[in-house]
């Protein structure tokens, strides 16, 4: 993979990040808009391309492990408090604290990391955006918490940084995997894919039905949803 895109997966969260220095306290409802955008283009991307990717050889698990990594995102988000979906939670129970920041780092560190993960295996473009987009709220949310809890500036930073370059890093390991680098694992690419293919299918169509208030679109955010599906769609019938 090109550096530009691994610089574009890296620039996105950590600017995305750190942008929570200059709009403490503003109004996010353009952010949620790049949100419903986003989801909806991970959502088609998902559904055109990795599952079907998924599913071309002869794996007949591949769907077991699809189940498995959407059951998993739950269990990630039990630690996350959703902020893989760009919400912003400022309280924590007292019972929580002992777990805060490192059990919402551990798993959206986690999260990120197996979202870099299909990036070895074709399509590449089309997944680079959808992952840079998505992550852009997900970090700039992940500062507002750090910071609404009085994380020092320059732990808040290096968490920042952290987050961004798990995507990478997946990006990495996935090309080893794949090529067969590490140990005989390849022949269970698919199988992990199907995981991530999960976990993508659980952020998404959170992302599309949690965005709006009381679970209805309005027409600002049905534009940005229609036009995420769109451009996934434009670009999957270039390429047939």
């Amino acid at each position: 993979m090109a550096i530009w895109k691994i610089l574009i997966l890296f620039l996105a969260a950590f600017g995305g990040g750190i942008s929570v220095f200059l709009f403490k306290g503003g109004n996010h409802k353009q952010l949620k808009l790049v949100l419903s955008f986003s989801g909806a283009y991970l959502f088609g991307i998902t559904v055109l391309h990795l599952i079907p990717d998924a599913y071309h050889g002869n794996d007949n698990m591949v769907g077991v492990f699809i189940l498995i990594g959407f059951l998993f995102q739950i269990v990630l988000e039990q630690f996350s408090d959703g902020i893989e979906h760009g919400h912003i939670h400022t309280h924590v129970h007292n019972h929580d604290k002992i777990i805060f920041p490192l059990g919402i780092m551990v798993s959206l560190c986690l999260h990120g990391f197996l979202e870099g993960m299909p990036l070895a295996e074709g399509q590449q473009n089309q997944l680079v955006f959808g992952i840079a987009l998505h992550h852009i709220p997900a970090a700039f949310a992940l500062g507002s918490v750090l910071l609404a809890h009085h994380v020092k500036k320059g732990s808040t930073i290096f968490y920042l940084f952290l987050f961004a370059i798990m995507a990478p890093a997946g990006y990495f390991f996935s090309t080893m995997l794949s090529s067969g680098g590490i140990g005989n694992l390849q022949q269970y690419f698919n199988r992990i894919m199907g995981v991530v293919i999960g976990i993508f299918l659980h952020i998404s169509t959170t992302i599309l039905f949690e965005s709006s208030e009381d679970h209805k679109f309005n027409t600002r955010k049905l534009i940005a949803v229609l036009t995420g599906v769109g451009i996934a769609l434009g670009m999957f019938l270039m390429e047939i």
